[in-house]
Formats: structure tokens, C-alpha cells, sequence
């Protein structure tokens, strides 16, 4: 696992007219403050990858479709510098994930509609982030 990043389990509340989805509450323990949300849509097997944030904490939900994560740690003082890790959202199981800064991350549609919301602490600037293109990091994305 690596240091840093929490996985929160989260709340489906079924309704006949639509279930409503649980998203963050500023009383979580992996809450780091607010300043902007935004919507990420991802096709079916295309891979956004990589980037790496260097002051922002990502709050990421998938309440539509089915997205792959991976996730390299970048922090050369961390216990799992360099350690990968994969995580695939949906609605099943239903949860957050809540990653710091300096974590290298790219994600991949695994069904035909896929959306990502983004909850995070700071502005997007895009001065701030550092990006890697998909070659440039090896990883094997078919598994």
C-alpha cells in the first residue's frame, strides 16, 4: 500500500427514482479542504497517463462506468517510494480515493461510459503538476 493514499468506503442510498451517492463531508479524517471539483470523462481501454501533482490532493470518485488507477510514489522520504499500486472504481464497491501529492497516476476506462469526479484542496494550476508521457513510465496496462 502505498503511504498516503486512503481508501473510503462510501454510501449508496437506493431509491426507486435514483440512488444518491455519497461524495466527501468536510468531517472526513482524509479531508484536506476544498477549492475546486471537477468532472473527468475517460473512453472505453483509452489511458490518460501520467501526471503528478506537486501541492494537490486528489479526491477521486467514480460514480459512472468503471475506472483502473495506478498510482507511483514519487516521494523519495516515503516508506513506499516507488511502489505501484492499482485500484478499480465504480459504483461496485463504491468509494474515494484520497491521494497526496507527489504520486505519479494515470487511470484507464474499463466500461463503455466512465466518469471521474475530482475533489481537491487546491485551484488547478497547471504550473504545479508535472506530466510524463504513457511510454515514459513502464507499466502494463492490458492486465
Amino acid at each position: 500500500m502505498i503511504e498516503g493514499i486512503i481508501e473510503t468506503k462510501l454510501r449508496v442510498i437506493p431509491s426507486e427514482d435514483g440512488s444518491v451517492l455519497h461524495g466527501i463531508r468536510s468531517t472526513d479524517k482524509s479531508f484536506v479542504g476544498f477549492e475546486e471539483a471537477y468532472f473527468s470523462f475517460i473512453h472505453q481501454d483509452h489511458i490518460k497517463a501520467w501526471k503528478c501533482h506537486q501541492k494537490m490532493t486528489l479526491n477521486l470518485i467514480v460514480p459512472v462506468g468503471k475506472v483502473k488507477f495506478v498510482f507511483i510514489d514519487n516521494r523519495k522520504e516515503s516508506s513506499s517510494f516507488k511502489q505501484i499500486q492499482t485500484f478499480d472504481l465504480s459504483q461496485n464497491p463504491y468509494a474515494r480515493l484520497t491521494v497526496p501529492p507527489y504520486i505519479w497516476f494515470g487511470f484507464k476506462g474499463l466500461a463503455r461510459q466512465n466518469l471521474i469526479l475530482n475533489i481537491t484542496n487546491v485551484i488547478h494550476d497547471p504550473k504545479e503538476v508535472l506530466r510524463k508521457n504513457l511510454n515514459e513510465i513502464d507499466f502494463d496496462w492490458s492486465c
